[in-house]
């Protein structure tokens, strides 16, 4: 697993917040396209085909991939995504020897918050002067 510095995270956090950026805008396209298909699913028979919902769902299965895609992007650069409605990501780090997630969110300027590798978003805390420098 690759271990981050503060300032790494940093460094990378350009690239990772254009990726994220993409999951978050493609999973509300994602989300629009499966609301449509289970709207028009519920009107249509199951024993006659709909080329409208077939298109939906094709669709959806398309945007799908492409979520897997950019998910990919972001794992092989070491950073693990946590989350589509915040567009949450963590990048593996230590602080004081001690393995952490550095914890970033989509419209943060850079990353400025930590939590132990067994808590999640919640247990979040903001990073040191030491952290930092």
């Amino acid at each position: 697993m690759k271990q981050f510095t503060v300032e790494q995270a940093n460094r990378t956090l350009p690239l990772v917040s254009r990726i994220v950026e993409d999951i978050v805008r493609t999973y509300g396209m994602w989300q629009d396209k499966v609301r449509e298909f289970e709207v028009l699913s519920a009107t249509v028979r199951a024993d006659v085909p709909n080329e409208s919902a077939e298109a939906l769902q094709k669709e959806a299965g398309l945007l799908a991939e492409e979520i897997d895609r950019y998910i990919g992007e972001i794992g092989s650069l070491g950073v693990e995504f946590k989350g589509f409605d915040l567009g949450l990501v963590d990048f593996p780090g230590e602080i004081d020897g001690k393995p952490v997630y550095l914890c970033w969110r989509l419209g943060e300027p850079a990353v400025q918050y930590w939590h132990d590798r067994d808590t999640g978003y919640e247990g979040r805390q903001p990073l040191g002067p030491a952290a930092t420098a």
